[in-house]
C-alpha cells in the first residue's frame, strides 16, 4: 500500500516527520489528535517521542498501545520540500 509509513523522525513537541512508500514526505503536528483514553498518555512528550514504525502494519505505534492509521497520517501530513 502506498500509504505505508517507511520512516519517521521526531521533530519536537508533537511534530513528527514521515516518509511514505509512495515517496510523499513531510511533517505532521499531532497536537490536536491526542484526545481520548488511548492517546492521553501521549500528551507527555517523553512518552510521545517513543513512537516507532510498526514493521508489519507500517504505521506509527507507541509502547502504550496507541497507533494511528497510515491513511490518516498520509492525508494529514504537511508536505515539505
Amino acid at each position: 500500500m502506498n500509504h505505508d509509513v517507511i520512516e519517521a523522525r521526531y521533530v519536537g513537541g508533537y511534530v513528527i516527520w514521515l516518509r511514505f512508500r509512495d515517496g510523499t514526505s513531510g511533517e505532521i503536528d499531532l497536537t490536536k489528535e491526542l484526545h481520548g483514553p488511548v492517546f492521553e498518555p501521549l500528551r507527555d512528550l517523553k512518552v510521545f517521542s517513543q513512537f516507532q514504525v510498526h514493521p508489519e502494519f507500517h504505521t506509527l505505534t507507541w509502547p502504550t498501545g496507541a497507533d494511528l492509521a497510515p491513511e490518516f497520517l498520509h492525508e494529514s501530513v504537511r508536505v515539505t520540500a
